[in-house]
């Protein structure tokens, strides 16, 4: 009981440790931030394909999923499964005169998931949706001009989900997010032989609803193959931002204010304004044999020109339809509880393909990943510890920009606990 009391308890706690910045990227200048993954490791290292559904894991990306937690793990319906990643980002980045790196290790996700009955599931958990973390500079031709941005925080979200097979292998599914967080910049400009710099402080206090709707028709023939498809919607988020700026000088000295106010923002129709992020669309199809191997393909599309975030646009910024295509799966040798530990494993892989639908400098910018990993069992119960890598590369050199290569090492557990059963006493 202890055990499970600390897990409501991390979920709770982590609200803070997400808050913490989660990217080192230039590129989460951009937007409301760098985009962070919405899948669990499982996923993230089939290529991020969401339409599997299993009785031991939990599916973030898909609310259908849930109704098959425990249908095939004995009929356990009882069963929790909570689960939690831990991440290592190594980044290397290249403009057309320099390079550097740096790293950013990261919570992903905290999230429980338990079965009601047979074919209604439920989950909640908590995780980031976006991560702001940048510090550029530029320095004029004759180098007597300095601009330094720097940039914090990003979104969170708490979510509910609910699972519901209402008819022989058709499953439905909806979710619930909370979204919440700040957003904080600031520009310096100062010039070489005087004491003081300008600066401009912005900050947004960002939250809202979404909805993530999803339908699942997964039949299985006599030979024990499954075709599994599924459609998914993101819904709209219109998130709500307050905001405040301030302008002013510092000393380049010891940094302390010498003059700073307030802008009236208000007076420009900017202190409370609308972030909208577009309808998300996911269509997904697989085939397989439970507990042996599946393939499946996913592409998502997403109407991004219609972005919006009035307080914090950019001239050298603009948007057009985003898309994604993924491709991905998983092979277990034996999943026999008497066979060898390595033919127990799970091995996945996967790869990626986004367009981001950010254009910047007249330039698309666009990520390619390759993921592969393991489900480690843990002796014979229905856990597991995942271990996962990814390599890719975001960006290019051209128009002014930064190519981004990284490599990610995912580190996660998914747990297996009886809840909500009576124990019986002979």
């Amino acid at each position: 009981m202890i055990k499970k009391i600390g897990i409501v308890i991390a979920l709770i706690a982590a609200t803070g440790v997400f808050a913490q910045d989660g990217s080192v990227s230039p590129y989460s200048y951009f937007g409301i931030g760098d985009l962070r993954s919405q899948s669990t490791y499982e996923n993230q290292m089939m290529g991020g394909i969401g339409m599997y559904a299993d009785s031991i894991h939990v599916n973030l990306q898909n609310p259908a999923a849930y109704s098959q937690l425990g249908v095939q793990a004995g009929d356990n319906f009882g069963m929790t499964t909570y689960t939690g990643g831990l991440s290592y980002k190594q980044l290397q980045f290249k403009s057309y005169t320099t390079q550097e790196s740096n790293n950013i290790t990261n919570l992903d996700y905290l999230a429980i998931g338990f079965s009601l009955k047979k074919g209604l599931g439920v989950g909640f958990g908590i995780m980031p949706v976006s991560s702001v973390g940048y510090n550029l500079v530029s320095v004029s031709a004759d180098s007597t001009l300095t601009n330094q941005y720097t940039g914090s925080g990003g979104l969170n979200k708490a979510y509910f989900s609910i699972g519901w097979e209402f008819a022989k292998d058709l499953s439905v599914g909806v979710t619930a997010n909370l979204n919440f967080g700040t957003l904080e910049s600031r520009s310096i400009q100062s010039t070489d032989g005087l004491q003081l710099g300008v600066q401009d402080k912005k900050s947004s206090r960002v939250n809202g609803f979404d909805f993530n709707y999803a339908l699942s028709y997964s039949p299985t023939f006599k030979n024990k193959h499954t075709l599994v498809t599924s459609i998914r919607i993101n819904t709209q988020a219109n998130l709500t931002s307050e905001n405040t700026q301030e302008i002013g000088s510092f000393s380049l000295v010891d940094g302390s204010d010498e003059e700073t106010y307030e802008v009236d923002l208000n007076a420009l129709v900017l202190k409370n304004t609308d972030i909208k992020i577009p309808t998300k669309t996911t269509l997904g199809i697989g085939y397989g044999k439970h507990r042996s191997w599946f393939l499946g393909a996913e592409y998502s599309f997403q109407e991004m020109s219609a972005f919006e975030n009035e307080f914090l646009a950019l001239d050298n910024l603009v948007y057009k339809d985003a898309s994604t295509f993924a491709l991905g799966g998983f092979y277990i040798p034996d999943s026999g509880p008497f066979s060898s530990y390595w033919k127990r494993v799970t091995y996945r892989a996967g790869l990626r393909l986004d367009n981001t639908g950010m254009v910047v400098n007249n330039t698309d910018i666009n990520n390619f990943g390759i993921t592969f990993g393991f489900g480690l069992p843990l002796g014979r119960s229905f856990s597991n510890l995942n271990l996962g890598f990814e390599v890719g590369r975001r960006g290019t050199t051209s128009a002014d920009l930064i190519e981004e290569s990284y490599f990610k090492i995912n580190l996660g557990l998914s747990l297996n606990d009886m809840w909500f059963q009576k124990r019986k006493i002979d």
